[in-house]
C-alpha cells in the first residue's frame, strides 16, 4: 500500500500518496501543508507518534485518537436527531409473536409428501381468484423524446418503458442516503422535488411539514418497493396517513374482519368528526410489485385474508420462497449472460436468484418441471398480492391488479392500483 510503488506511476501533485489497492488508484485527496498523506492515510508517515484509530461509529474511516471526541461530535455517522414524521413502527403492523413462526426447514428439505401437501393448499387458496390480469400499457408524451434517442441503451429504454409522469409535486421517500446527481436539475422546475431519508416503516406521512402545512391530495407511487415494504408504504397510505390521532403514541387500525368491508367507509370518518377535514384519505396508490420473495409475515398486511382461507405464518413463509420460482426458466439464462450491462442491473434491481439448494431445482427433479414451478410461482405471488387487495378493499378501496408493462421489459410488471371509494371520501363542508 505504499506510495509510487514501481508499475503505479506516481501521485498527482498536491495529493495524497497513498495508494488504494481497491481501486488501482492513489487517493484523491489534499494533504495538509507539508505532508504527503490526507488526514485518513496519516498513519503511513510519523507524525510525533499521533495514532489514528477506527471511527467507533463506522470502523470504514479513522480519525486521531486524540482528536476522537471532538470527530464524533460532527461525523457524518453520527445518530442525527429524529424528523417530526418520525414514529417508531407506525406502519409495521400488530406484531404478535405467537404468530411469528420459527424458522423453518429449507424448501429443499421438504418431503414429496410436504411439498405436494402445500400445492395443494395454494391450488385450493387459489381458487376462485382472478387467475388472468388485465393488460393496461400506458405510456406519457413527455417520455417520447427520451425514448426514441438512440443514445439511451437497453437499460434506460427498459425503465422509461415502465414510468408515466406527470407535472406534479413530488415527495420521495428513502431509507438511505444516495448520492443525488439529478436534484439541481429538478429543483430549477416550478414544483416540489423533496426527499425524506427515513424507513417507511416509521414515517407518518401525516407529520410531513408540507403535507400539513398545504393540505395537498396524496398519490401513493412505488417502484423497487421490494417485498415487506409494499406493505409497510400500504400502511404508511391508509392507516397512519389518515389517522386523526395526536402525538408521538400512534398506533396502526386496529384489525377488521372479513364482513366489515362495507362499514369501513363511513367508520372512519365517523371515529373524528371534527377532524374530517383532516382525515381525506390518498387519492391513489399505484405500486409495481416486486419481490415477493423478501416478503414477512410480521408486516404482510393480508395475513386476514390468509387466514380466512385457512392458511397461516408458516404455509405463508413456504409461499414466499416458492414465489421466486415464477422466473426460476430464466434464472440459468440470465446466470448465463450476467456479463451484459442490462442484465447485470436487472439482476440487481430485482434479485431473485436463489442457490440451487434454496429453490430446490435440483431436489424437484422427478417432482416439478420448470413449467409447473413457474406456475406455482405465479400463483403464490397471486395469492399474496391479493391479501394486499382485501386489505384495500376492507378499509374502502376500490384495488385491482394488472400488467402495466410487457414480459419482456420486466418479469416484474404487476401493477396494483387502489382509489377511494365514494363513501370514504368527506363530503364538503358548507357554511
Amino acid at each position: 500500500m505504499a506510495a509510487a510503488e514501481p508499475g503505479r506511476g506516481t501521485p498527482v501533485p498536491a495529493r495524497c500518496a497513498y495508494f488504494v489497492e481497491r481501486k488501482k488508484r492513489f487517493c484523491k485527496m489534499t494533504p495538509a501543508a507539508g505532508r504527503r498523506f490526507c488526514g485518513e492515510h496519516g498513519q503511513q508517515e510519523e507524525e510525533n507518534d499521533r495514532k489514528r484509530i477506527p471511527c467507533p461509529l463506522d470502523p470504514k474511516h479513522t480519525v486521531y485518537e486524540d482528536q476522537l471526541q471532538k470527530h464524533l461530535k460532527k461525523c457524518n455517522s453520527r445518530e442525527k436527531p429524529k424528523p417530526v414524521y418520525f414514529v417508531q413502527d407506525i406502519n409495521a403492523g400488530l406484531k404478535d409473536v405467537a404468530e411469528i413462526p420459527e424458522k423453518q426447514v429449507p424448501i429443499s428439505s421438504l418431503s414429496k409428501e410436504e411439498l405436494e401437501n402445500l400445492i395443494i393448499k395454494l391450488k385450493k387458496a387459489s381458487n376462485g381468484l382472478e387467475l388472468c390480469l388485465k393488460e393496461r400499457i400506458l405510456s406519457h408524451q413527455a417520455l417520447q423524446e427520451a425514448l426514441n434517442d438512440p443514445k439511451n441503451g437497453e437499460s434506460a429504454f427498459k425503465h422509461l418503458k415502465q414510468q408515466n409522469v406527470e407535472n406534479v409535486q413530488f415527495l420521495l421517500v428513502e431509507r438511505a442516503t444516495t448520492r443525488f446527481k439529478v436534484d439541481g436539475k429538478h429543483k430549477r422546475r416550478d414544483s416540489i422535488f423533496e426527499r425524506l431519508q427515513v424507513d417507511i416503516q416509521h414515517l407518518c406521512l401525516k407529520k410531513v411539514p408540507v403535507l400539513e402545512k398545504k393540505k395537498l391530495p396524496v398519490v401513493g407511487i412505488g417502484k423497487h418497493l421490494c417485498g415487506a415494504a409494499t406493505d409497510l408504504a400500504l400502511r404508511c397510505l391508509v392507516e397512519s396517513y389518515t389517522a386523526c390521532c395526536d402525538g408521538e403514541n400512534e398506533q396502526p387500525a386496529p384489525k377488521r374482519s372479513r364482513t366489515d368491508t362495507t362499514e369501513v367507509a363511513s367508520n372512519n370518518s365517523a371515529d373524528n368528526e371534527g377532524n374530517k377535514d383532516d382525515c381525506k384519505p390518498v387519492a391513489g396508490i399505484v405500486i409495481a410489485l416486486c419481490c415477493h420473495h423478501k416478503c414477512d409475515w410480521t408486516h404482510y398486511v393480508g395475513r386476514e385474508f390468509f387466514k380466512s382461507v385457512g392458511l397461516g405464518p408458516v404455509e405463508f413463509h413456504y409461499f414466499q420462497r416458492m414465489s421466486s420460482w415464477a422466473t426460476c426458466g430464466l434464472r440459468e439464462t440470465t446466470t448465463k449472460a450476467s456479463t451484459s450491462e442490462d442484465q447485470t442491473s436487472d439482476t440487481e434491481e430485482h434479485e431473485q436468484t436463489f442457490s440451487k439448494t434454496e429453490s430446490g431445482s435440483d431436489t424437484l427433479q422427478g417432482i416439478l418441471t420448470v413449467e409447473e414451478r413457474k406456475e406455482i410461482g405465479c400463483l403464490c405471488k397471486l395469492l399474496i398480492d391479493h391479501g394486499r387487495i382485501e386489505y384495500l378493499q376492507q378499509r374502502g378501496y376500490k384495488a385491482v391488479l394488472q400488467y402495466y408493462i410487457e414480459s419482456t421489459v420486466s418479469l416484474e410488471n404487476v401493477l396494483l392500483t387502489a382509489v377511494p371509494s365514494p363513501s370514504l371520501i368527506p363530503e364538503p363542508t358548507h357554511v
